[in-house]
């Protein structure tokens, strides 16, 4: 269920919010990302993955953000859980004036997917990259650098 904006704002204000991340290697062990269009983190280069929603099970959430985030529907058992992991940031989805914090379960997958496929509401571009070249950029997101 998505919520009106000025009710998710009391609630990004309020609350952490639960998300998935999703850490996606190909089959030449690369890890993709996407640089991100929206805040928090507008700008940097992030892995894939969304909140869940009120009401919904993780293994639904799950199977749903792979398909909006990746164009496959892909479920909670082909993936390893790499853990929960806590990301705050100075901003928010609206702007700056307030915060945003969120409790993230990671996941990592394999799974070769075609860039020119990927959807372009959250990402302007994707790149895979190799995982000594994401952790020594300073155009990765310090959270996606977590994962690894």
């Amino acid at each position: 269920m998505k919520l009106a904006k000025e009710t998710f704002k009391t609630v990004v204000s309020s609350t952490p919010l639960v998300s998935i991340d999703l850490v996606v290697r190909n089959g030449a062990g690369q890890i993709l990302l996407g640089e991100r269009l929206n805040r928090p983190a507008i700008g940097y280069w992030f892995v894939p993955g969304g909140r869940i929603v009120k009401g919904e099970p993780m293994a639904a959430a799950f199977e749903r953000l792979t398909f909006e985030e990746l164009g496959v529907r892909v479920s909670l058992g082909e993936a390893q859980f790499l853990g929960p992991f806590e990301h705050f940031y100075q901003d928010n989805f609206s702007g700056a004036d307030f915060s945003t914090h969120y409790v993230v379960l990671g996941y990592q997958l394999q799974l070769d997917v075609r860039l020119e496929e990927l959807p372009r509401e959250q990402h302007a571009r994707y790149q895979w990259w190799a995982e000594a070249d994401l952790l020594a950029s300073s155009s990765v997101h310090v959270h996606t650098k977590w994962y690894l």
